[in-house]
């Protein structure tokens, strides 16, 4: 009896056995170097998968509602919220040389496992997020909308890494957030920091979507042998 497993359950497995093994690659670290170093990664990479499971749900609650439903509305909100996580721990690579460790060579191939997989797991995100757009817009207002997204994501990056904010402050603290991000966005030439890294991400991360976009439409061209 053959079994059949779609696509999209191979790429999940594919996708659990990359962050399986980032955490394998991690342990070995730190076994080598006797020390819990980085663990901070195994908690960045699991709240890395959540915008791709609450994307898996808004698609659904798509194909029976519309997107003004308030089950739609609040999932795209909290997608939107923890979207960054995914392009976040790119920043992590400035951790490398805040310890003493046995090999600097196998930590930057342990840490980039950890931000390519999360990296992956973004595109994704706004792949299927991409392709909703595309069902009910024009191509031009899905694109517009898409990189919109992703200039509120780079901005998020900032706030996390140099305000050092996090998605759970939206709820905890919103008026302070609120209250600096003004001050911020009043003031940006003071604060040189917030166009860089707001502008290097948004080219960073839109740059890789568009290649990968169109990578995704000429693979789903081909014919595979199972």
């Amino acid at each position: 009896m053959k079994w059949y497993i779609s696509t999209r359950a191979r790429l999940g497995l594919a996708l659990g056995a990359a962050s399986a093994t980032s955490v394998g690659l991690w342990a070995a670290g730190a076994l080598r170097n006797h020390a819990g170093d980085y663990i901070y990664l195994i908690s960045n990479l699991i709240l890395a998968w959540v915008p791709l499971v609450l994307m898996l749900w808004l698609e659904k609650a798509l194909h029976r509602k519309l997107w003004s439903s308030w089950e739609a509305l609040l999932v795209t909100g909290v997608f939107v919220a923890f979207l960054p996580n995914t392009f976040y721990m790119t920043t992590d690579v400035i951790h490398l040389y805040e310890q003493p460790r046995v090999d600097l060579v196998y930590d930057v191939i342990m840490l980039m496992s950890f931000i390519l997989n999360a990296f992956i797991l973004g595109l994704i995100g706004l792949f299927l997020f991409h392709i909703e757009l595309r069902k009910r817009l024009t191509v031009l207002k899905s694109w517009l909308l898409l990189f919109g997204l992703i200039l509120l994501t780079s901005f998020a990056i900032y706030v996390g890494r140099d305000l050092r904010w996090n998605t759970w402050d939206i709820l905890l603290n919103p008026a302070s957030i609120l209250f600096e991000v003004s001050d911020q966005l009043l003031a940006p030439a003071a604060h040189p920091k917030l166009l860089t890294t707001t502008l290097g991400f948004f080219v960073f991360i839109s740059s890789l979507y568009v290649v990968a976009w169109y990578a995704a439409r000429i693979l789903r061209q081909q014919k595979f042998p199972e």
